[in-house]
């Protein structure tokens, strides 16, 4: 445990803009609140543990049956669950790197042994690596598809490459939690792509773009089998009766979340825009943040926006991530970066 490395969340501080964490700057969507305020009275029981509405209101929206859904805390613990189902002690779990910080912690937690792939010069992941790194002993691949921090994303010929190169006997997760940012064109929906083989499983959480990171609900789309296996290792109870009622709500609502997605994706191009004039290297960004790839200026960068009241995450000696805010908030990072000399010089 004391070799366990910890999760860190982006920082709170009140009155600051916080530009850190990844989240909906918009609220609520209209349907959710009026759920929360319905069902607020029943939290006092148990919730439904098998999640069985919010099965059937996912399988609907994708077109697939129940029996192909599981569900968990958020995405993050879905992959958690792939992950518990999957690996024994000293089997390999290949995922690039940097991606989410919380798949070496997973990894390390089913005991299995993280093999880190390095991006390749984009920042992009390098899918032909990651298919030579699978020996053997590997049990599951990773793909964080748009990846965070960084916010690229590989497009239908590369998701096959890797596909392709992965035994039928290991399992491959191809991680979306950014999907309702990504152009369409570019970047492939993996389940449409890849959900007719056994192997591959595809998550998705409504954290993001449905506004529901407080409530953690995330799930996995995956073969019957597999699916099933992913069930057996939820912690029970983990979903709790206000996010499936609220998941269920927000999925009724994808128009909204189209529109807001879209002020996010407008507002990312101007960001992105902006900052290259400054002079920032900027990769494009299919996710609801921008990656400043600043190496060891990284934390200063990050402090110093602190100091001016914007908190954004930095990854020491890396980049630093920055998400997507309301106009004002971005306006006001761009100004606070524009003045940081640290960042161009």
């Amino acid at each position: 445990m004391a070799a366990l490395p910890a999760y860190v969340p982006g920082r709170k501080t009140p009155g600051a803009i916080v530009l850190a964490s990844n989240e909906s700057p918009y609220g609520l969507l209209p349907s959710v609140a009026a759920v929360l305020a319905e069902h607020a009275n029943g939290v006092s029981r148990y919730p439904d543990m098998g999640a069985s509405r919010l099965l059937d209101a996912v399988a609907a929206h994708h077109g697939v049956e129940p029996a192909r859904v599981a569900v968990g805390a958020g995405s993050v613990e879905v992959v958690g669950q792939v992950a518990a189902a999957t690996v024994d002690g000293g089997d390999e779990v290949v995922f690039g790197w940097r991606a989410f910080e919380a798949y070496p912690i997973i990894t390390a937690v089913a005991g299995g042994s993280a093999v880190k792939v390095p991006l390749d010069p984009s920042h992009t992941h390098d899918v032909d690596a990651m298919v030579a790194a699978v020996t053997d002993s590997t049990r599951l691949v990773i793909l964080c598809n748009p990846n965070n921090p960084t916010g690229t994303a590989v497009g239908r010929d590369e998701l096959l490459r890797l596909a392709d190169g992965v035994p039928e006997d290991v399992v491959l997760v191809v991680d979306e939690a950014y999907r309702e940012y990504v152009d369409p064109v570019a970047v492939p929906d993996a389940f449409e792509l890849l959900g007719d083989r056994p192997n591959v499983v595809v998550t998705r959480t409504f954290s993001k773009a449905y506004a529901l990171a407080g409530l953690r609900v995330g799930y996995a789309l995956a073969s019957p089998e597999v699916a099933a296996a992913v069930r057996k290792c939820q912690v029970p109870f983990s979903v709790s009766a206000l996010a499936q009622e609220a998941a269920i709500a927000a999925l009724g609502d994808t128009e909204e979340v189209r529109r807001r997605a879209a002020l996010t994706v407008a507002e990312r191009a101007r960001v992105t825009a902006a900052l290259r004039d400054g002079g920032y290297d900027v990769p494009d960004s299919q996710a609801n943040f921008v990656w400043l790839p600043l190496g060891e200026r990284s934390a200063e960068f990050a402090a110093a926006c602190a100091e001016a009241g914007v908190l954004v995450r930095p990854f020491a000696g890396e980049g630093v991530r920055v998400t997507i805010g309301l106009d004002a908030e971005n306006d006001r990072f761009l100004e606070v970066a524009s003045s940081l000399p640290v960042a161009v010089g």
